[in-house]
């Protein structure tokens, strides 16, 4: 079996001359095209519910994105939520990128384990701060910090369990934007 690495700028061509069809569920991930996840009830409910959740907290300069991609260097990753830098326009011709980034939530049932791992390197590799899995299968969020960065074997060095009944600590570039009850989260 051949396989085929692509970079970014392949990926962008490949979607701008109609290879990719705009629309598609798929995303890059390490160099890889790889087809995205149907998503479930729960899964979309999961989603409104963080959404609803970080929109009352978040400071005055980040928005979040729902399902939207950003650049990273070998991957365009689509999170199910992404917290970045504003204004919304500075977006017009450019995802955001990993200096853009503030936090990255996913939410996972059948993709728990592709979360923690290959999504999760790719998110420490581009040393993005904060990573939440809403872990729809354990009932609980996971949050990793203290991204590697650049390496050989890119890791989260910090990893958080927070059961329904916690309460998750929601730190914006270092502003304490308050508590989220984790059962206002779960489905």
């Amino acid at each position: 079996m051949f396989l085929k690495r692509f970079t970014v700028d392949e990926y962008h061509r490949m979607i701008d001359g109609g290879m990719l069809a705009r629309e598609g569920r798929h995303e890059l991930l390490d160099g890889f095209i790889v087809a995205k996840m149907t998503h479930n009830p729960a899964h979309d409910l999961a989603v409104s519910l963080v959404l609803r959740q970080l929109l009352t907290r978040l400071p005055q300069q980040f928005f979040c994105r729902v399902q939207s991609a950003i650049t990273l260097t070998t991957s365009e990753p689509e999170p199910d939520l992404g917290i970045v830098i504003g204004p919304e326009r500075r977006y017009t011709t450019r995802h955001p990128g990993a200096s853009d980034v503030a936090l990255i939530i996913e939410v996972a049932e059948s993709s728990l384990a592709d979360d923690r791992n290959e999504k999760g390197m790719l998110y420490a590799q581009a040393a993005l701060p904060q990573y939440w899995i809403v872990n729809l299968v354990d009932h609980c969020v996971e949050v990793f910090t203290d991204p590697t960065g650049p390496t050989s074997s890119p890791a989260f060095k910090q990893k958080c369990k927070f059961d329904a009944n916690a309460v998750i600590p929601l730190v914006i570039d270092g502003h304490d934007c308050g508590q989220i009850p984790v059962s206002d989260l779960l489905p």
